[in-house]
């Protein structure tokens, strides 16, 4: 006798991550388990130098394209499937048509600078932290409110139709829910705490959108999504979908997934992802901490009704995009991987010191007038010493993060005593040992590395009961490998010296009279 579809037991959460540069669907055990995955890329679009851009419509119909892959490769339908959750690129912005679906203007990607003289003229007098205390976030080109203001501002109409309510602003979660659950026919128009704690328009203390930045920025609040927690029922799969009916119930974006992948629950926990760029959260517990080291307040994650739970953050703009630069701009590597290949050809950097400030630097520095050096050049320096120069990169620009980190945290009482990693460089032998050297303290790399996918899944298997709760993810959460500090003290601090020494010379290199 065949069994009623609508009795099937549910044996998996279907994690959607939707990445700076490529867009996956990720099926997933109740051991937390991967039980099959579809990727594929999407353009990164360059229109001039610092501008940054995504579409909109490819990454919808990639998202599509990888469902249906990693449902195909599992041999699993809708009927199996207990929950959807759902990862993104953070602070990339999207404004669409509510009426038609139809993007007014590429994504603004997190990355791209065109807002710095927005953000300046929001600045004023007052300065770049004038929204921090209500926010969590100082004014900079890397948020999302700006972007939007930038589009409201700059195509032709966008203002007009915005202010007669036919536009909806959002980040790549907000965009991806919309269609999944019905777009024009209905879509829900949502994002979660942890996306929307990155707009710069949502107060931090009280979890709401702010209308006074919303109007500074010239954003009409009937563009706003609905603010949810991170784990909970957001919508169901649209009528003409593969997933109709499947409850979309966890929201994180990306870094929060990842903490949350890491069972980083205790205040004091702390992560750190080593992707396009390199992000690093410390859960700080119930209250928002306002750092004095350069370091931003977020949303860390909110489950359901309960209290939501933040973080500090230390955000770097460019890590493993460095790495492809080196690929597709140099032509020096073929593939990424090949990169710890070429650098272990030298025993080290020769000297050479590569800071990669191609979109200004991020924290602890926060400055937008800076730009990539490569430094320390000899007739002495190859393609090998260029190699591990780009893998130090990463390290020391961890290292200066994780100092802010330790310095905001002792006013706590906690110092960090171990680093959870995570995201593809962490397959990378030559960079985990050298950053375990750099900061002091032992590097340890879970089982599972996709933890952001693995994070959003968790929060949507919370919200249906596939999974009882956090401790259901410390209980799956294991140790894959671990890195412990081997380099002399002298040898480390000599390094670091000269990494600072190479960061000065990237700083004031944007004057107002040059046009990028």
């Amino acid at each position: 006798m065949s069994e009623n579809p609508g009795t099937v037991e549910k044996q998996y959460v279907l994690s959607i991550d939707q990445g700076t540069t490529s867009s996956r669907a990720i099926l997933f055990d109740h051991a937390g388990a991967i039980v099959a995955v579809d990727q594929k890329e999407h353009e990164q679009i360059f229109p001039r130098a610092g501008w940054v851009e995504h579409d909109a419509v490819e990454i919808w119909n990639n998202v599509r394209s990888v469902v249906a892959g990693v449902l195909s490769k599992a041999e699993v339908n809708r009927h199996q499937i207990a929950s959807v959750g759902i990862t993104n690129q953070r602070e990339s912005a999207v404004v669409w048509d509510k009426n038609t679906g139809e993007p007014v203007y590429n994504v603004i990607v997190w990355q791209d600078t065109r807002t710095q003289a927005i953000c300046d003229r929001l600045a004023g007098d007052v300065g770049p932290d004038r929204y921090k205390d209500q926010v969590g976030l100082g004014l900079a080109t890397y948020f999302s409110g700006p972007k939007v203001a930038w589009i409201l501002e700059n195509v032709e109409g966008a203002r007009q139709r915005a202010e007669a309510g036919d536009l909806l602003l959002g980040t790549m979660d907000t965009w991806v829910l919309w269609n999944m659950t019905g777009g024009v026919n209905g879509g829900v128009h949502a994002t979660d705490v942890t996306n929307a704690s990155r707009t710069m328009l949502m107060n931090i203390d009280t979890l709401d959108w702010n209308e006074d930045i919303c109007a500074d920025m010239g954003i009409p609040t009937s563009m706003l999504p609905e603010i949810k927690p991170s784990s909970g029922i957001f919508g169901y799969g649209r009528k003409n979908g593969l997933l109709v009916d499947t409850p979309v119930s966890g929201i994180l974006g990306d870094q929060q997934a990842a903490t949350f992948g890491q069972a980083c629950f205790e205040v004091g926990q702390a992560k750190n992802t080593y992707g396009t760029g390199c992000f690093m959260l410390i859960n700080t517990g119930t209250t928002p901490v306002r750092s004095e080291n350069g370091l931003l307040t977020t949303v860390c994650y909110q489950i359901g009704d309960q209290p939501a739970v933040y973080a500090l953050e230390g955000s770097i703009a460019v890590a493993g995009s460095l790495v492809q630069w080196l690929r597709d701009n140099l032509g020096i590597i073929k593939d990424s991987k090949d990169v710890e290949e070429l650098a272990k050809t030298v025993e080290d950097n020769g000297g050479a010191y590569f800071v990669p400030a191609f979109s200004g630097l991020f924290a602890p520095y926060w400055r937008p007038d800076a730009r990539g050096a490569l430094v320390g050049l000899t007739r002495y320096v190859n393609k090998g010493h260029i190699a591990r120069a780009v893998e130090e990169s990463t390290a020391f620009q961890t290292r200066e993060v994780l100092e802010a980190m330790n310095r905001d945290a002792a006013a706590s009482g906690t110092t960090l005593t171990e680093l959870k990693v995570d995201g593809g460089m962490t397959r990378d032998e030559l960079l985990m040992q050298f950053q375990a050297d750099q900061v002091g303290v032992p590097v340890v790399r879970p089982q599972v590395t996709e933890t952001t996918a693995l994070g959003a899944a968790y929060a949507a298997g919370i919200a249906v009961g596939f999974w009882s709760g956090t401790q259901d993810v410390i209980d799956n959460w294991a140790e894959g490998r671990r890195w412990e500090p081997a380099m002399k003290e002298g040898e480390r601090e000599r390094l670091f010296r000269n990494w600072k020494k190479a960061v000065t010379r990237t700083l004031d290199w944007v004057d107002e009279d040059v046009v990028e």
